[in-house]
């Protein structure tokens, strides 16, 4: 597809050239391209079995979705689960390290899981005060407990407190919240309460399903099976199949329980169970903007994972799909606790998921939330790289957030009510003119006709650019402050703005953290 817009290339420019606004204009900027970082850990996973380009029928979301993506800017990634109930670190994870009487009894435990604290509207209504414009949910994690009213029927799973040892056995129930004490549809309360605020939704969902017999051994399922190897697209020049077993093992699972291999109709089953959590999810809930995928299947049941990524293509064309376990047939990418270094690493649509307390789930000591500074630097950081930033904030079992994680997000909102209009639909520089120095990133207008710098660190008397000349700057302002800012050019110090002595002192200052100055153009 011939698509503008993602990441600018200017051959030769260095940070603290001076380049005329209209040269800068005039560049061109490559297509976008729907391809991974050969760097990123889920691209080298998968790349030995999904085909680099798409199949013929395949097509991205439109170029209207990726603009609306690209718009957004900031979300917020809340993960809530059975693991919430627990308090414990690093969502489902603990799950695959737990002695096998805890995990028959964190398996049960949804029997008596009545979380009254839950408020959808509450939830949004933090959203709309933070200044989130997109949110992504938990339906499912890797745990196997549907957030939603599905009605699919898990029909195998594992006792692990069977006499002789854990062992698989039949059942019949769809292992969701509507089994609980609480019986509402998360989903649905939180995706009705977003359409009414105008929040873009983004839907987590897990390709495994550590609950689903049927789903055994993908994505470190804890019951694996003597092909593991093979199913999971370990070769020989990877290494010995000890070496693969002592690699599941550094993923965390404590006891490797082994299990006959699934048989095709398991294998059917699965797939099917699958898909129809997936045609649920986007048939049900109104318009979905994104979806968020996580982990992997593998080579053997690759070809099913394709089908099922073109019939959610039918459902929703223009949803934004993550890349983890499709690769390119994913629209955009997710670098996870971390910013790119550079805005050149991918041409794919991105946001950054980084938790704000020690992981994606409900963090419990005050003194782990990295704080609104971190949150502002991060935001502008990755924005003036091209992409969003999405904070990840978990609940607790009751359904309700920390005093502290509340704090920060509502001061991140109240930054962003002064500085937005240097965030949200922004576009990045081109090439390296994102940043000047260490303290200073740089958004523009879509239309061009503005620049914006944000300066991490207050710049005392006088703020110097070196990226811009003086005859192509008609104004100065400071987002928040009444006034024109004095600008001048000196042929050293390139484009020299006077700041007023009132605004000298911190509390005269429209906003803490981060300052932006809107340039516009003449």
């Amino acid at each position: 597809m011939n698509r503008r817009g993602f990441l600018s290339s200017v051959g030769g420019v260095a940070v603290g050239a001076a380049m005329p606004w209209k040269a800068v204009s005039q560049l061109a900027e490559p297509p976008l391209e729907h391809r991974l970082p050969s760097s990123d850990s889920d691209y080298q996973r998968s790349k030995s079995y999904i085909e680099e380009t798409p199949v013929r029928q395949y097509h991205w979301a439109s170029e209207a979705a990726v603009e609306a993506f690209n718009d957004q800017k900031f979300g917020l990634r809340i993960h809530w689960g059975i693991y919430s109930i627990y308090g414990k670190a690093h969502e489902s994870w603990p799950f695959l390290r737990m002695p096998f009487e805890e995990r028959q009894a964190y398996n049960h435990t949804y029997k008596t899981w009545n979380p009254s604290g839950f408020d959808a509207d509450g939830w949004m209504n933090l959203c709309e005060e933070a200044g989130i414009k997109m949110f992504a949910f938990t339906s499912k994690h890797h745990e196997g407990f549907s957030m939603f009213d599905t009605k699919t029927r898990v029909r195998n799973r594992a006792n692990w407190t069977f006499p002789d040892g854990p062992k698989i056995e039949e059942c019949d129930l769809a292992y969701s919240i509507m089994e609980s004490p609480f019986r509402r549809d998360v989903v649905k309360e939180l995706t009705a309460a977003a359409h009414k605020r105008n929040i873009k939704i983004d839907l987590y969902f897990s390709h495994s399903d550590w609950y689903d017999a049927d789903f055994r051994p993908y994505g470190w399922h804890p019951l694996q099976v003597p092909s593991s190897p093979e199913l999971l697209g370990w070769k020989p020049s990877d290494g010995t199949t000890q070496q693969f077993w002592d690699s599941v093992k550094k993923m965390g699972l404590k006891d490797i329980v082994m299990a006959p291999d699934p048989t095709p109709e398991q294998v059917k089953r699965m797939v099917a169970r699958h898909r129809t959590q997936l045609t649920e999810l986007l048939t049900r809930y109104g318009k979905i903007d994104m979806m968020c995928l996580d982990i992997f299947w593998g080579p053997r049941v690759w070809p099913q994972m394709r089908e099922t990524i073109l019939k959610i293509r039918e459902l929703q064309p223009d949803l934004m799909l993550r890349a983890r376990g499709i690769g390119n047939y994913g629209d955009y990418y997710t670098p996870e606790g971390f910013v790119p270094f550079s805005k050149a690493s991918t041409k794919m649509p991105w946001f950054v998921i980084y938790p704000l307390g020690s992981s994606f789930s409900y963090e419990q000591d005050p003194s782990k939330y990295k704080g609104t500074k971190w949150i502002i630097n991060n935001l502008v950081d990755a924005t003036a790289k091209g992409g969003n930033f999405m904070l990840g904030v978990g609940p607790n079992g009751n359904g309700e957030f920390h005093p502290e994680a509340i704090t920060q997000l509502k001061e991140t909102g109240k930054w962003l009510k002064v500085n937005g209009e240097g965030i949200y639909a922004t576009r990045p520089r081109p090439d390296l003119l994102w940043q000047e120095g260490p303290d200073l990133r740089f958004t523009r207008s879509k239309d061009q006709r503005s620049i914006y710098c944000i300066a991490l660190r207050w710049p005392g008397s006088e703020l110097h650019l070196t990226s811009l000349q003086s005859k192509d700057v008609a104004s100065v302002e400071l987002l928040g402050y009444p006034n024109a800012l004095e600008h001048r050019w000196d042929p050293v110090q390139g484009l020299v703005i006077t700041i007023p002595p009132e605004l000298r002192e911190a509390a005269h200052r429209p906003c803490d953290y981060a300052w932006t100055f809107k340039i516009a153009r003449s």
